[in-house]
C-alpha cells in the first residue's frame, strides 16, 4: 500500500537523534489511528502519512535487515504494531477510538511489520531439526525441564537481591500483561467442538475466575498494585515495557489471527503454562523475604497453584492429543513451544536489566518508616 522511497538517510542519526526520530513518528501514527475515516483521506494526510511510512521502513531495516542490534527501532516498531493490534480488544472506553479497526492502511502497515520481523524471528530456529522429532517425545521431556529448572544466576538475584525499588518495576513492567491476563485464550476459542476445545475453555474459565471479578487473576494483580499506590488501570506503565514483552504479546496476537498457525499457538501455550510457576516462584521468594503482604504477592502464589495444573493440562489434554491429529504438521507444536521459550527467556533477561536500572537510580528509603507504601 505505500512505497519504501526515500528511505536512505545521508549519514547515520546519533541515537539521541533516533529516539526523537521514533517518537515524533509513533505521535504521526498516533494521530493516523485517531483519524476518522482514515483510509478515505490519506490523500489529504499525505504529507503526514509519507514522514511515517518513511521512518518506519528504516526502522524494518534496521532492526530485521542489518547486523546490528537497534534496539529503537525494535521498539518503535513493537510498539506500532501493538498499537494496531490492541484494537482486537474492547477496553471499555471511547467507543470512537475503534474507528479504525478494520482500515485497510493499518492492516497493511500491521502486515509490512509482520513480513519482516516474523522472518527475523524463524531464523534463529533450526525448523529443520524440529520436523525430524518424535513430537509427543520432544513435547514431554520439553516440560519436565520447565516445569521447575534449576536456578539461574538470574533467578538467584532475583529471589536474593532484588530490592523494594526493583520489585516495584517489576509489578510496573508486569502489569502490561497481568492487567488483561486471559486474552491470549480468549481469541482463539471459537469453532467446532472437542475435548481439546473445551480442555482451553477450562483454562480461560480460570483465568477470568469462572465469571467472578473478585476471582478474576487481573484483580489479584490489581490488588498487587494498589498495595503500594500504584497505578491500576491497563497499559498504565505502558512506556517502561521493553521491546521483548511488546514482541511476546504482538506474537500471540499474530498466532491467534492466523488459524493456520494454530498448533505453534497451542505449543506456545503450553510452554506458557507449564514455565509460568517457575517463574513466579522467584517473585514470590523475593516478596517474601521482603516482608511483603499477602496482598502484595497474592497473584504469584495464585498462578503457582493453577498454572501448575493449567500446564498440565495443556500438555495432556491439548498438545499431545493435537500431536495425534495432525500428524504431519505436529512439529509445530514444538515450534511454538520453542519460540515461546525463546521469546520469553528474552523478555526475561530485558525485564530483569530494567529492574536494575531502576534500582541503580532508586532513592534508598527506610522499610520500616515507609511501610512499602508510596
Amino acid at each position: 500500500m505505500f512505497s519504501k522511497s526515500g528511505i536512505v538517510e545521508k549519514s547515520p542519526p546519533t541515537k539521541e537523534r533516533k529516539i526523537t526520530i521514533y517518537n515524533r513518528a509513533e505521535q504521526q501514527f498516533i494521530e493516523l489511528l485517531a483519524t476518522e475515516n482514515l483510509d478515505n483521506i490519506l490523500e489529504v494526510k499525505a504529507a503526514k502519512v509519507n514522514e511515517f511510512e518513511r521512518i518506519l521502513w528504516t526502522a524494518i531495516r534496521a532492526a530485521y535487515q542489518n547486523e546490528c542490534d537497534d534496539w529503537q527501532a525494535h521498539l518503535f516498531l513493537q510498539r506500532i504494531l501493538y498499537r494496531i493490534n490492541r484494537l482486537k480488544l474492547f477496553w471499555y472506553d471511547d467507543l470512537r477510538h475503534y474507528t479504525n479497526e478494520r482500515s485497510l492502511y493499518l492492516c497493511s502497515c500491521r502486515n509490512q511489520i509482520e513480513a519482516a520481523w516474523q522472518n527475523w524471528e524463524l531464523a534463529q530456529i533450526n525448523v529443520m531439526v524440529l520436523q525430524q522429532l518424535n513430537v509427543k517425545q520432544a513435547l514431554i521431556e520439553r516440560a519436565s525441564a520447565d516445569l521447575d529448572p534449576s536456578l539461574s544466576e538470574d533467578s538467584r538475584y532475583i529471589r536474593e537481591q532484588m530490592t523494594e525499588a526493583g520489585y516495584r518495576h517489576l509489578l510496573k513492567i508486569a502489569s502490561f500483561d497481568g492487567l488483561v491476563e486471559g486474552s491470549r485464550l480468549a481469541r482463539i476459542l471459537g469453532g467446532a467442538a472437542n475435548e481439546i476445545q473445551c480442555t482451553l475453555v477450562r483454562v480461560l474459565l480460570e483465568e477470568y475466575g469462572n465469571g467472578r471479578l473478585s476471582r478474576k487473576h487481573s484483580t489479584f494483580f490489581a490488588q498487587m498494585l494498589a498495595e503500594f499506590e500504584m497505578n491500576c488501570e491497563p497499559e498504565g506503565y505502558f512506556d517502561l515495557v521493553p521491546w521483548e514483552v511488546l514482541a511476546c504479546a504482538n506474537h500471540n496476537f499474530l498466532l491467534t489471527e492466523r488459524k493456520r498457525d494454530f498448533l505453534r499457538y497451542a505449543g506456545g501455550l503450553t510452554y506458557f503454562e507449564v514455565a509460568g510457576p517457575g517463574g513466579y516462584r522467584n517473585y514470590l521468594a523475593a516478596a517474601q523475604r521482603l516482608r511483603f503482604s499477602e496482598a502484595a504477592m497474592g497473584y504469584w502464589e495464585l498462578h503457582i497453584r493453577e498454572d501448575e495444573r493449567h500446564g498440565q493440562w495443556m500438555l495432556d489434554d491439548v498438545a499431545l492429543p493435537l500431536a495425534e491429529l495432525y500428524p504431519n504438521d505436529a512439529w509445530e507444536l514444538i515450534l511454538g513451544y520453542d519460540q515461546e521459550k525463546l521469546m520469553s527467556d528474552r523478555a526475561a533477561k530485558a525485564i530483569l536489566q530494567s529492574i536494575h536500572q531502576a534500582e541503580s537510580t532508586a532513592i534508598p528509603k527506610c522499610f520500616d518508616c515507609a511501610q512499602h507504601k508510596g
